[in-house]
Order: structure tokens, then sequence, then C-alpha cells
């Protein structure tokens, strides 16, 4: 695969997952969740922008500058801690909507994901592109399996064993 087809396909990827996110704000009856959605939709934006722009200097100059991507998700460290003072609330909403719109959003981000790691290691060098692609979709897919864990009630967070209902 050459870097535009790449850049290209990325550009794909990320509009499904952007979509995915903004058409689910509507259907999710609680205010935090919508405001989840709409920043992960924004983040996903901000990497179409991004991505075109990278597309725009690679027809123009036939080389492409990886320039600083940033997200609006904060790091996995950062959500551990949010979670552990989230509000009471959460645990009294209905979360049904919420959780079917996060499982589908988590296997776009892990599809995405797997996509941008693809990327790095076919494309070498010119792949570098992408490296910031894939600490930022693990932040997401880190992001979106823990609201649904704590959604879920699953007594797990970040794949750790929080607590159990045997003795």
């Amino acid at each position: 695969m050459t870097l535009e087809e790449a850049i290209k396909m990325a550009i794909e990827y990320e509009i499904r997952v952007r979509d995915a996110y903004l058409n689910s704000i509507d259907e999710i009856a609680d205010q935090t969740g919508r405001r989840v959605f709409q920043v992960l939709g924004q983040d996903e934006q901000d990497h179409i922008d991004y991505l075109e722009n990278r597309l725009e200097e690679w027809k123009k100059t036939g080389r492409v500058v990886s320039k600083k991507l940033s997200s609006a998700i904060p790091s996995r460290q950062t959500i551990e801690e949010g979670v552990k003072r989230l509000d009471a609330h959460l645990s009294e909403r209905d979360s049904g909507t919420e959780k079917e719109m996060l499982r589908k959003a988590l296997a776009l981000e892990q599809e995405t994901l797997n996509f941008y790691r693809r990327m790095v290691d076919e494309l070498g060098v010119q792949g570098k592109l992408f490296c910031s692609f894939v600490e930022i979709e693990e932040g997401h897919e880190a992001f979106v399996q823990a609201q649904l864990d704590y959604l879920s009630r699953t007594g797990y967070f970040f794949d750790m064993r929080e607590f159990t209902m045997e003795g």
C-alpha cells in the first residue's frame, strides 16, 4: 500500500468512527453520555482534518511532515483517576442504549487501531505518520472500554478486577 492510499484509507476509518459517535448522540438520554460521544466525535473530526492536510501536503510536495497530533481524550492514567471520582448519578441512570452504542464504538476503535498499527509496520519510514494515531486510538479504546465496563458493572476496569461476587 502506498502512503497516499494509506492516508485515504485512514480518512475513511476516521469518518466511520466519527459518524458512529455523532449519529449516536440523539439516541442517548443521559447528558453525560451525550457529552462523551460529542467529545469523541470531535476528536475523530480533528483526525480527519489532520489527515486531509497531510494528504494535500503529499499531493503538493511528494512528502509528508508529521505534525503534532493532539487528542481531547486524556491519558489512560487520567482516565483511571477520573473514574474513581465519578458522580453517583452514573450508577442510577438507564444506560442500555449508551452501552449498545459503546459496544459498537469499541469495535470501530479496535478496527481503526489495528489499521494504524498495520500501516506503521507496513510503510516503514513513511508509516511514522501513523504512530501518533496508534497512541491516540489506544487512548480512545481504553476510554470507551472504561465507560462500557463502568456502565456494565462487570467488576473490571481496564482489564483489572475491581470486585468479585465470590467470597
